[in-house]
């Protein structure tokens, strides 16, 4: 007999079964920072400010929070493949917001209902590309997870950007062409099998908070720390980052602005592939000193005025973030009880989002008063100051360092 919460596909996996579940989160994080060169395009059209700008942008990590939070731990239960059919109808819905967007109202919308799509694929697409693997590709399958994580998320920029300085209706072409891409994900989704044996399929999903097992806690705390330090990084290049590069630097061209942003997120794709070189313990706290790296050169490029250190720091902080993100995954799942790696893995991405989310909009509420170049230097500062934090705390021996060296 089977329980809810064993991990094992009904079939054996093939190799191409994690490749394809890959392309699915891929595709389905793409459509997370579509928008990101196109605020400019909307402010102009609506008229609003940066500080709205970075609310937007909040609602959907309040979206990604909101799901992570309550169902976590929904496709332990309800197997793989039906979360992300789930996650990608939202993500479907929410382009269709943007297509026939008429005002503010259907941003918020489109970007809520992106946050919740998020929420849904960051845990499940995570675990499900990892169990799909065969036991030979298992460390293949790690490294393909974390990278359809940040690749789809620096694809979105790029593809949007490019369509919108180049092809008719920047503000919907995007979205079509995204819609095109989540067909064939459906399509692929459904092909592949589940790895949730004894899943109930049937009644709706009980609500309950990520729980960290007492056996993963030590590991967690640093694990998390990173995280939050990078995806703050991240929160900064895909709400208002855009918005400087327009104003303080005169990039107007939009195919630039989704490179610079797509820059970032490619570094932290190949800062994953360095973990495979160093140890789990080590790979954690030298990602939060390239994050301090990084922090410094954007925070010198707002003083100077400069694109190349501005985009040197998006490539420094990209790979420091991509370092010290897998190494964290990897901690995490690597000791989590398999019935709880689903709900484990999503309260590692609660604390990832807290920090995408939370100092976005402490940002926004500094433009009113500050001014973007103003806002950026005490973000990039307090940045800083976290990372560099966290990494002493992890070379000095604490209680979580001696847990990632165990």
């Amino acid at each position: 007999m089977t329980t809810p919460g064993t991990s094992r596909p009904a079939r054996p996996a093939r190799s191409w079964h994690y490749l394809a579940a890959a392309y699915v989160f891929t595709v389905g994080m793409a459509g997370t920072t579509l928008p990101t060169p196109l605020y400019g395009l909307y402010q102009q059209e609506l008229g609003f400010s940066s500080f709205v700008v970075t609310v937007v942008f909040a609602t959907y990590a309040a979206g990604v929070i909101a799901v992570l939070a309550l169902l976590g731990g929904v496709s332990d239960q309800r197997g793989r493949r039906p979360v992300l059919l789930a996650a990608l109808a939202l993500s479907m819905a929410g382009a269709l917001c943007f297509v026939f967007e008429t005002g503010l109202p259907a941003l918020f919308a489109g970007r809520v209902l992106s946050g919740f799509s998020a929420g849904l694929l960051t845990g499940a697409a995570t675990v499900a590309v990892m169990e799909l693997a065969p036991p030979a590709s298992r460390g293949r399958a790690a490294f393909a997870a974390t990278a359809a994580n940040m690749g789809g998320l620096g694809c979105g920029p790029l593809l949007a950007g490019v369509l919108a300085q180049y092809a008719p209706a920047p503000l919907r072409t995007p979205y079509l062409v995204h819609l095109g891409l989540l067909v064939v994900a459906v399509v692929v989704t459904a092909l592949l099998p589940e790895t949730v044996r004894g899943a109930r399929a049937t009644g709706w999903p009980r609500p309950r908070a990520p729980r960290v097992p007492r056996e993963v806690r030590s590991v967690f705390a640093p694990a998390a720390l990173a995280g939050f330090t990078g995806f703050a990084l991240f929160g900064l290049f895909t709400s208002v980052a855009p918005s400087f590069m327009e104003r303080e630097l005169g990039v107007t061209n939009l195919a630039v602005a989704g490179a610079v942003v797509f820059s970032a997120f490619a570094s932290s794709t190949l800062g994953q592939l360095l973990v495979d070189r160093v140890t789990v313990a080590r790979a954690l706290p030298a990602g939060c000193l390239l994050l301090v790296g990084g922090m410094g050169l954007i925070g010198a490029s707002l003083l100077v005025h400069s694109l190349p250190l501005l985009l040197a720091g998006a490539v420094v902080g990209g790979a420091g973030q991509g370092l010290a993100f897998r190494a964290g995954i990897a901690a995490v799942s690597a000791r989590a009880p398999e019935a709880h790696r689903g709900e484990t893995v999503s309260a590692f991405f609660v604390a990832a989002y807290l920090g995408i989310s939370l100092p976005v909009v402490g940002v926004g509420a500094l433009t009113v008063v500050m001014g973007l170049r103003g806002a950026g230097l005490v973000f990039t500062g307090c940045g800083m100051a976290v990372a560099l934090f966290a990494a002493v705390w992890l070379r000095a021996g604490g209680a979580g360092g001696r847990a990632l060296r165990r």
